[in-house]
């Protein structure tokens, strides 16, 4: 999942970023309303965390240009402004959620966590095969066993299964593990997908390679299974 973080407190962005990778999201940050404006307008996200005391551009005008362009991406307000009258301003604009400073982490992660799932129209727990991956608390259980993934395991795991059966080229795995100054390459994307297909091995799902295209993951029957 990919989030755009619009905060002009460095500290505060800071500490964001790097708990929100800590726990497996690409994670781009823009500290004005114009640059969050800018990089709403250009690029996909799976959901803004957006400020509403940003510089050069209200966050509300950048909440606004992003529903009248016709954006369904989810959206969660985190704001210092916590007043009853702020809250229906931001809320009848268009935002999904509302959260004010300061703030427990553990509940933004919550908000986050909520809100990317209800983006992509799952549920909270997606089996597949005899995988099962809770989105909300981030876990893979393989036939009702709980199995560990590193945080870009997951990420690149959350990719395929919400995906399931649709091909996924190099660039989206890279676009959706990584933000702004980050960088994967090729050869690592291979290597984590080698990983994934380890652990995957007994899941009843498999990661089959589209040579020169890309990735796409699929179940795999019993006929298979014996086969291979």
């Amino acid at each position: 999942m990919r989030i755009l973080l619009a905060e002009d407190d460095a500290v505060i962005a800071d500490g964001l970023c790097r708990a929100l990778r800590r726990s497996g999201f690409a994670v781009d940050h823009v500290a004005s309303g114009s640059e969050a404006d800018t990089a709403l307008a250009s690029q996909p996200y799976d959901l803004v965390i957006l400020d509403l005391g940003l510089p050069r551009l209200p966050g509300i005008e950048v909440l606004k240009r992003l529903r009248a362009r016709k954006s369904t991406l989810p959206v969660l307000i985190l704001t210092a402004q916590d007043g009853v009258e702020d809250r229906v301003r931001g809320l009848d604009a268009g935002a999904d959620d509302y959260l004010t400073k300061p703030f427990a982490l553990p509940e933004l992660e919550a908000r986050v966590r909520a809100l990317t799932r209800r983006g992509t129209g799952q549920p909270r727990c997606i089996e597949v095969g005899s995988l099962s991956y809770d989105q909300a608390d981030r876990v893979v259980k393989i036939n009702g066993q709980v199995v560990e993934f590193s945080a870009r395991e997951i990420g690149l795991l959350e990719v395929f299964i919400l995906r399931v059966g649709r091909l996924v080229s190099k660039d989206q795995l890279v676009d959706h593990l990584c933000g702004w100054g980050e960088e994967v390459s090729s050869n690592a994307i291979e290597v984590y997908v080698h990983r994934l297909r380890k652990k995957l091995e007994d899941s009843g799902v498999r990661i089959v390679t589209v040579r020169g295209l890309g990735y796409c993951l699929e179940t795999v029957d019993a006929g298979q299974a014996a086969k291979a």
